[in-house]
């Protein structure tokens, strides 16, 4: 059953507009949020105009061959807080190839922001954590930055941001990325959270990376009596840093009468890795409106979850036929409520997707949802012939 750790100390986490800081989560490292999200995808360009248009990201910066880069090409997109980095090879071969061609266009690096990259690097490495690259400064006319990495599951790595002593559009060698097309932003503020899903038996291995390696505290746990259907079942556990402002959630499969999407997850991506970016809005209902305008597809929540919904969740300020209308899923814990619906997969295999979520006070994940969100995830499953 659901464990979640209420022992609070206080401290200022202006991201979500709480004080508070988890019990347990020693902070060695601190971070100061996501600097940026990084995917290895085929198609840099076109993935960057469906970013665009389907979820109003606006363009920011540019490496390539105009910037003196000859082997791979990067599209920096940004709203509010949010910034993807959309990176394709320019050559045959080589690491970001060979990671597509395992895993299809997904997340290679959760990018966090740090005052200090070199003392981030150090001291994760020393209790464990294996190197991605040491730290290094970057600078160009603008100043520099410094940057370092570290290895997380599957082919997944963090890379720390220190930026202070940069005044440049992105990094050294990008360049402003002027273009005219340019649709309106939909109102995506910052990543809430970003879902890892690893393979069997692997979550409480992840789990104490996070811990140990990075100062994570498990804020919230859910086992297959959870998170479970009459088919298909799922562990997780909920890792925080100690202000709050980074939340990887760990997934792992639990045996059912069928496939669960962790192990479908796990089959098409060929081993472990990110999921899902959870993205927070103030408008829900806006959001996802104007996203199925421009073309996004959202799992389908079936009219009878509706039903007694109010009588779970209590009072609620949006109107309950307009959440109706878009299929958006509500839930409430004791601080309130929040709002959140699921894409479908934005890749063409059925591995990443996307969350929004707004909250209205509440916390947690939205554990009412989980039954609803899993039949849906299992009737595509069945459209699949995965389940």
């Amino acid at each position: 059953m659901a464990v979640e750790i209420k022992d609070l100390k206080n401290i200022q986490n202006t991201t979500y507009g709480v004080d508070k800081i988890f019990d347990g989560a020693e902070d060695f490292l601190p971070l100061n949020g996501t600097d940026y999200v990084e995917l290895y995808v085929g198609n840099a360009k076109q993935s960057a105009l469906y970013y665009k248009t389907a979820f109003g990201f606006q363009s920011e910066a540019f490496s390539g061959m105009e910037t003196g880069v000859k082997d791979k090409v990067s599209y920096v997109l940004k709203q509010d807080k949010i910034r993807l980095v959309l990176t394709t090879s320019l050559e045959e071969g080589g690491e970001i190839n060979e990671h597509i061609n395992k895993h299809g266009d997904g997340v290679k690096v959760v990018a966090l922001w740090v005052d200090d990259a070199t003392k981030a690097w150090g001291e994760t490495t020393k209790r464990g954590a294996k190197s991605f690259f040491e730290p290094r400064k970057e600078e160009d006319e603008y100043g520099y930055v410094v940057r370092s990495g570290i290895h997380t599951y599957g082919e997944t790595v963090h890379i720390f941001v220190e930026r202070d002593h940069y005044n440049g559009v992105f990094l050294p060698g990008y360049k402003k990325w002027e273009s005219h097309y340019n649709p309106a932003p939909l109102g995506l503020r910052y990543i809430d959270h970003m879902v890892g899903n690893v393979g069997w038996g692997e979550m409480n291995q992840w789990c104490e990376f996070y811990a140990k390696t990075m100062g994570f505290a498990q804020i919230i746990s859910f086992d297959d009596n959870d998170i479970s259907t009459d088919f298909t079942a799922l562990m997780s556990k909920v890792m925080s840093n100690g202000n709050g402002r980074i939340k990887f959630p760990i997934n792992e499969p639990a045996k059912g009468k069928k496939k669960s999407q962790i192990e479908e997850y796990i089959d098409f991506y060929n081993g472990p890795g990110v999921q899902h970016i959870a993205v927070a809005t103030n408008d829900i209902v806006k959001t996802v409106s104007a996203m199925r305008d421009r073309g996004v597809e959202f799992l389908y929540v079936p009219e009878n979850y509706y039903d007694d919904i109010l009588e779970r969740v209590g009072n609620i300020d949006e109107d309950i036929d307009v959440l109706k209308k878009h299929g958006i899923l509500i839930d409430r814990d004791d601080e309130g409520y929040l709002l959140q619906l699921f894409t479908k997969p934005v890749v063409d295999r059925p591995t990443m997707f996307f969350e929004i979520i707004q909250r209205k006070g509440a916390q947690s994940f939205g554990k009412g949802n989980f039954k609803a969100l899993f039949e849906a995830i299992e009737r595509e499953q069945e459209n699949r012939g995965t389940l």
